[in-house]
């Protein structure tokens, strides 16, 4: 008789037990949010080892100048602004790395922080050293907050497949510190 009511007890236990499990997954089940509501796969904020949110800007030629027009080369974007001494230290470098690499597949595209600088400002500055590359203007910072850029100079290197590889936040970078991410990009299959 004893014997009986604990096998009941460990009987209705399963049961129990059982009873919760299928419970909590059918709240589970039940409570998820949907997929709109969500980033959909998606990360909040640009990330080393994900891709790289596309966006479309305006070049100072007014040109319209899309991510997606570099896929197959390594990018390098740099985020700047003309009243950032750090900024302006780097693009000197970035024209030398971007001078030596750009037959082997690098692009550069420098956006600048237009909704945070002035034309003039910038025009003065870019007047003042010879440049390559497209700068691209995010007149209303809609890129910036796209890559979550909260600090001037932010640099991401972008590989060939579009993935970002490397983000440096701060400046300024030196010539040999951009060669060396440059170079270990271009050396990867596309």
């Amino acid at each position: 008789m004893k014997a009986a009511k604990v096998g009941m007890r460990t009987v209705l236990r399963r049961i129990l037990s059982l009873a919760l499990l299928l419970l909590g997954l059918g709240w589970t089940v039940l409570s998820r949010p949907a997929a709109a509501s969500t980033t959909a796969g998606r990360i909040p904020a640009p990330q080393v080892g994900f891709l790289a949110p596309a966006f479309e800007l305006t070049d100072l030629d007014g040109q319209t100048v899309n991510l997606s027009d570099y896929q197959g080369q390594v990018v390098l974007l740099n985020f700047w602004a003309s009243w950032c001494p750090p900024c302006r230290s780097e693009m000197p470098a970035i024209q030398q790395v971007y001078e030596s690499y750009r037959d082997q597949g690098l692009a550069v595209l420098a956006v600048n922080a237009s909704y945070q600088d002035t034309s003039a400002a910038m025009q003065t500055f870019l007047g003042s050293f010879e440049h390559s590359f497209p700068i691209l203007l995010d007149e209303n910072g809609a890129v910036n907050r796209l890559f979550a850029v909260n600090s001037l100079p932010t640099t991401f290197f972008i590989g060939r497949d579009g993935t970002i590889h490397d983000l440096v936040v701060g400046g300024p970078l030196t010539a040999a510190g951009l060669s060396a991410r440059v170079e270990v990009l271009l050396q990867e299959t596309p």
